[in-house]
């Protein structure tokens, strides 16, 4: 199964520190075209910025599954999850991330599920040329 670390993309974590304007957030996410911007005081995680600043901010380790870190979004109703170590931002994975993660392996599965439903054993085979 997949673990964060897998999904989680470096380019994805857009941070300002925590004193910084509210209008340096805004326009880093414009310039960036997200919706989410990582609030810091030094390296350590103390929110982040949407349309307003959240604290007790929900976050996950690189090596949780994407199943549970799905599980996790969707009980807390979020659509970004924090991808942290020893209190260090690594990344951020999106709903959407997941999502696509998901649908892959259920489609890996699916296809393993077909091959093993439709395979003919080869004694038939065997039996089925010779007749």
């Amino acid at each position: 199964m997949k673990k964060l670390r897998d999904i989680m993309r470096p380019d994805f974590l857009f941070t300002v520190q925590r004193d910084a304007m509210v209008t340096d957030a805004v326009r880093l996410m414009a310039e960036r075209n997200v919706g989410i911007v990582i609030v810091l005081d030094g390296s350590r995680l103390v929110g982040v910025l949407s349309e307003v600043m959240t604290m007790g901010v929900i976050v996950a380790e690189p090596d949780d599954d994407y199943q549970s870190a799905i599980r996790q979004m969707d009980d807390a109703n979020i659509r970004h999850l924090l991808v942290v170590r020893d209190g260090r931002m690594l990344s951020m994975v999106s709903i959407r991330d997941l999502i696509r993660v998901d649908i892959h392996d259920k489609s890996e599965e699916l296809r393993y599920l077909r091959e093993y439903l439709y395979q003919v054993p080869p004694d038939i085979a065997v039996r089925h040329a010779a007749a």
